[in-house]
């Protein structure tokens, strides 16, 4: 059942974080050129915000049953999942909801680079695991 969790919650990782990343990256530019394509960008950016609260969901149903849950890895990934999901819901998305308003946005680059830059550094601590004792 670990396998099945730890699969589900990679996928919902790939699948839900990755299309926010992406799109998110995009609105700045596309906002600052007027493109027609920035109500598209937010969209998606709400929508996979919320199917991406299941990576965490899944991430802590995976780290009971692997024992890990008092790993430092696993809870500097926890803090840092934390921090990521408030840059996005109290920065991000707000950012780009005040540029969807036309009103002039100067820092949404930036948090969008910190969300992008947050998610790096989980995922570098779910593959190296300082300090795991499993050789993986």
């Amino acid at each position: 059942m670990t396998k099945v969790l730890l699969i589900i919650h990679i996928l919902a990782a790939i699948l839900a974080i990755g299309p926010v990343a992406i799109a998110a990256s995009m609105f700045p530019a596309a906002a600052r050129a007027g493109s027609d394509s920035v109500t598209v960008l937010h969209r998606i950016c709400r929508v996979y915000a919320l199917v991406g609260i299941a990576v965490p969901f899944f991430g802590l149903a995976t780290a009971g049953p692997m024992h890990v849950f008092g790993s430092a890895w696993v809870i500097v990934s926890i803090f840092l999942t934390a921090v990521a999901a408030a840059v996005l819901a109290f920065l991000v998305l707000p950012g780009q909801k005040k540029a969807l308003a036309g009103e002039p946005v100067t820092r949404l680059a930036m948090y969008t680079g910190l969300f992008n830059l947050l998610w790096a550094v989980v995922t570098i601590l779910m593959v190296v695991r300082p300090g795991s004792t499993t050789g993986a």
